[in-house]
């Protein structure tokens, strides 16, 4: 059975507020979320002194969790290979943090910990035996532009490197963590019209406006005719399609490319991975109300009813934790302007708890 969590990253506006604690944060879950019981973190962010916290907080932290009932699911762990001032972390280096990180969430309880794309698998073995000594699983995670299957030459040629270092080791305690952000089959409204006030001036009403001629001509044409699509969009928002180089290298690029740029995976093949799968990040955007069905939410531009279809199909008995990221597209509206995230995950676990309890033929892929 899919069981359902919250990564406190998406409460990271109201924590950057004061308005939330991260023991506000683990009530939220427990009694407002209709049965959901994961939790993940982010180490440097509810962690406090990381990455050297008091043995109080150890406590602390283990009694909210008995307290609420609560299941630490995933410690999200980083690599700053740059924070030495005389010299970039080696291998070795690199190993005794990961190590270090696996002590952290095993006081914690934590049974999975997320590494950071680009973690050197060689840094990856040498911390296994601990890993799987302390049973707390690695994750690595597969985060869009990727895709579910190696593609040489970019970002997600890894997943293949990954799959081959799972196989060779036959480790139980490496594994993968998908991001339903590869699974985006269209712009999200608020991140579009962000893009038109940063680009064009627009304000906030405006903003919202052209982003509605913009999603219109995107659900008459898709992503796949993407000649066509420009052809229309450009006339409507032509500050979309300056092209500037590219943060990333590659050449030119436009805020169109981003925005319109459809899903990096194909759904169908989680079927090829779910093996290999610890635990999966429910990213979403922006969570609004299906129209004609009061009271039921759906993020517009993601996969997620399909992708459940497949999960429930397979079995699936690990969690999905959700990740709001529509923060960040509204913050520069100001104070007034910023979005709620407590209710936008409420709603995320509506559809899910909806989307993984229905068994009807139209589930199915």
């Amino acid at each position: 059975m899919i069981k359902r969590g919250v990564s406190l990253y998406s409460y990271q506006q109201a924590e950057f507020f004061h308005q939330m604690t991260w023991k506000d944060e683990l009530r939220e879950v427990a009694t407002n979320l209709n049965g959901a019981d994961g939790i993940e973190i982010i180490s440097e962010t509810t962690v406090p002194r990381y990455p050297m916290p008091p043995e109080s907080f150890y406590f602390e932290w283990n009694n909210e969790m008995a307290r609420y009932g609560l299941k630490a699911v995933t410690y999200d762990a980083f690599m700053d290979t740059l924070q030495f001032r005389d010299h970039v972390m080696t291998i070795a280096e690199c190993a005794e943090r990961l190590k270090y990180d696996l002590r952290i969430a095993h006081k914690m309880g934590f049974e999975n910990m997320r590494l950071i794309k680009g973690v050197p698998i060689q840094a990856v073995e040498l911390a296994l035996p601990l890993a799987e000594e302390l049973n707390v699983r690695m994750t690595s995670e597969v985060h869009s532009p990727q895709a579910l299957h190696a593609v040489p030459g970019t970002w997600g040629e890894s997943i293949g490197r990954d799959i081959a270092f799972i196989e060779k080791t036959g480790t139980k305690h490496y594994g993968l963590q998908p991001d339903f952000g590869i699974f985006q089959i269209a712009p999200e409204k608020p991140l579009v019209a962000y893009q038109l006030r940063v680009s064009a001036g627009l304000s906030k009403e405006e903003s919202f406006k052209v982003a509605d001629e913009l999603l219109a001509i995107y659900d008459e044409i898709g992503y796949k005719d993407k000649e066509l699509l420009y052809a229309k969009a450009e006339p409507v928002a032509p500050s979309l399609f300056v092209k500037r180089p590219s943060p990333m290298g590659g050449g030119l690029r436009c805020a169109a490319d981003h925005l319109f740029s459809g899903p990096t995976a194909d759904i169908l093949e989680l079927y090829n991975v779910m093996q290999y799968i610890f635990c999966i990040h429910g990213k979403f955007y922006d969570m609004t109300e299906v129209e004609g069905e009061p009271g039921h939410f759906e993020d517009k531009g993601i996969q997620y009813k399909e992708a459940i279809a497949i999960l429930n199909a397979c079995s699936y008995d690990g969690y999905i934790n959700s990740e709001f990221e529509g923060q960040r597209s509204q913050q520069d509206m100001g104070y007034e302007g910023l979005v709620d995230e407590v209710e936008q995950v409420r709603r995320h676990h509506e559809m899910m708890d909806r989307f993984i309890n229905d068994h009807s033929k139209d589930m199915t892929i």
